[in-house]
């Protein structure tokens, strides 16, 4: 595996050289391609080194600290010729490429520069903080079929999710029809990756779902998930909430919002594909209520039951798993304090202009 990752260096390397630094455009983007903490080629070959016998590793670090070195020599280079240096040799600017950016000023009595969504930062979020423990992102289709919506996880036939009054179908239900749904979760998505792909798997799937419910300040038609799903041998129920645990202080830890001290509990429940499966709550606190606080449900989850693994062709006597699945407008709420699910999606500038 050395020898390949030895190539690799050799090609980024010529890559380097040869890119092209003769604007501030092309200098930012070769920053991003080569030096870039999240998505930079250098940065992709470091995590790389685990695939690297243990005897070469040394070996094959320090060339890649010299990549990075030799790319950021470059890069500073660059900066220093657009400077012009010290003496102002003829055609140099004073244009410094390590400066931020200018923020435009507003325009006609318009706010200056946008910002991404509270509901797009909260799911960002969510998305590095399970990066950052091992998981992969997964997405499936908006529109679903019976079988990876219901069937495949363990919804019996006459189960309340199948009602028109609760899930939007596009087409009628089995018997009469195919039962093609605007999906009600993205436990579909986990659906398909087993049926796809072999085990160990490890991987949240984050997407829109759709309920046929009454908008109020706690419910709307349409919300955001993402789920998770483990499967391994030997996974158990203290991994998973292990996990959980670890997500809350990671999520909650860092904010300044009510619920920052993640204290948590976890309560009995059902689900039909957890078996068995669990409710967890935040303590959300409030000087204002008796108890000084109250306990708010941020999320499901359980293990998978049997019968699902057995659905996608799993062998459920070797293998066992966990599943999660929260609601990102709930942790929004939660995380900033806001008390009415419907201001999410009024497009309000004054309440956007918070975040």
């Amino acid at each position: 595996m050395a020898t390949s990752l030895d190539d690799q260096i050799a090609a980024v390397q010529a890559e380097i050289d040869d890119a092209p630094l003769d604007s501030a455009e092309a200098a930012e983007a070769y920053r991003v391609r080569f030096l870039g903490r999240k998505s930079g080629v250098v940065t992709d070959l470091f995590a790389q080194i685990g695939t690297v016998a243990p005897d070469q590793r040394r070996a094959v670090g320090q060339r890649l600290n010299a990549l990075k070195q030799a790319a950021q020599d470059r890069l500073d280079a660059a900066a220093d010729g657009a400077r012009g240096g010290a003496g102002g040799a003829e055609g140099a600017t004073d244009l410094d490429l390590t400066l931020p950016g200018r923020v435009p000023a507003p325009v006609a009595g318009r706010a200056g520069r946008g910002s991404l969504h509270v509901l797009t930062q909260t799911l960002a979020d969510i998305q590095d903080i399970f990066r950052s423990f091992g998981f992969s992102v997964a997405r499936g289709p908006e529109i679903e079929d019976d079988w990876h919506n219901f069937s495949a996880l363990n919804f019996p036939a006459d189960h309340p999710a199948r009602d028109m009054q609760d899930t939007f179908f596009l087409e009628p239900p089995p018997p009469e029809g195919r039962g093609v749904v605007l999906r009600t979760h993205t436990s579909p998505v986990q659906i398909r990756a087993l049926e796809d792909g072999e085990p160990p798997l490890r991987l949240i799937a984050p997407g829109r779902v759709f309920r046929n419910e009454a908008i109020s300040y706690k419910s709307y038609c349409l919300f955001h998930q993402v789920e998770g799903l483990v499967v391994d041998e030997g996974v158990s129920f203290a991994d998973l909430k292990a996990m959980l645990q670890a997500f809350a202080r990671a999520f909650f830890g860092a904010s300044d919002g009510p619920a920052r001290e993640a204290r948590m509990r976890f309560r009995p429940s059902f689900f039909p594909f957890t078996e068995p499966s669990a409710e967890v709550d935040v303590w959300w606190a409030d000087s204002a209520l008796p108890d000084g606080g109250r306990w708010m449900e941020i999320l499901g989850s359980g293990m998978v039951d049997p019968n699902v693994l057995d659905n996608v062709g799993v062998d459920s006597e070797r293998y066992t798993g966990y599943a999660f699945g929260m609601g990102v407008e709930r942790l929004a709420m939660l995380r900033h304090g806001i008390d009415d699910i419907r201001l999410l999606y009024e497009n309000d500038v004054r309440f956007l202009r918070q975040f």
